[in-house]
């Protein structure tokens, strides 16, 4: 069914991408990681993924980085390598903003009607949302609230349960495949935007530029989506 067509409990949004732009922060951070890790170029081509959880990350890049040298990596490098990432991102918030539209979303969602589930840990996630002057919301999941990170439906599913609701009632707003993936996967409806991938395809039900390419209502059945422009 058309988004436009349905009326949804609430709306469970991915952060990074969706909501703020931290691309250059995040591009600055995982850059240094890479460099200080001795990282090829190709290795963090191949192995970073955007929206994911960074552990994951960390260990993908060492484990092909060391697929590719002929050494060795264990848990103790992989938790000594997130433990690095973590602290770069955190320090790292400067010139992280909201992205266009998302004021004006929130502002017409009330706190039961919308979440945040994000890649994030705990700290990352408090960090960037200072920074970028988000709203807190009544339920954010994060790296740290997940056994398994996206594209597992895990997070989707647990910020529904979080808010009381069905994830099938539920639209889920995301930038990134590994993110809509998840969101399907737990039985929601998706809405993709193009921040970070502006070409190329995104499953979901819906594409537009950004957030200002809809308009939130919240009426008696629920929160309905009007799509001003699409962008497939």
């Amino acid at each position: 069914m058309p988004l436009p067509d349905r009326a949804f409990a609430a709306v469970l949004f991915d952060m990074d991408g969706t909501l703020i732009d931290s691309t250059a922060a995040i591009a600055r951070s995982w850059t240094t990681f890479a460099v200080e890790q001795g990282i090829t170029r190709e290795v963090f081509a191949q192995a970073h993924g955007h929206g994911r959880p960074a552990r994951e990350i960390v260990r993908d890049l060492l484990v092909a980085q060391a697929a590719a040298t002929g050494a060795g990596v264990d848990d103790a490098a992989v938790a000594a390598g997130f433990r690095r990432i973590t602290d770069l991102e955190v320090a790292d918030v400067d010139d992280i903003v909201r992205l266009p539209g998302v004021a004006e979303a929130l502002s017409v969602l009330p706190a039961p009607r919308w979440a945040i589930v994000t890649s994030c840990d705990d700290d990352l996630a408090a960090a960037r949302m200072r920074a970028a002057g988000l709203p807190a919301p009544q339920v954010l999941v994060t790296a740290d609230s997940v056994h398994r990170g996206k594209p597992d439906p895990e997070c989707f599913r647990l910020g529904a349960e979080g808010l009381g609701l069905d994830p099938a009632d539920c639209l889920v707003v995301e930038d990134a495949p590994a993110g809509l993936t998840a969101g399907r996967a737990a039985g929601a409806a998706t809405l993709a935007v193009r921040t970070t991938h502006p070409e190329g395809p995104l499953d979901a039900d819906e594409v537009v530029t950004t957030l200002a390419d809809v308009r939130f209502r919240v009426e008696p059945d629920g929160v309905r989506v009007e799509v001003l422009r699409t962008a497939r």
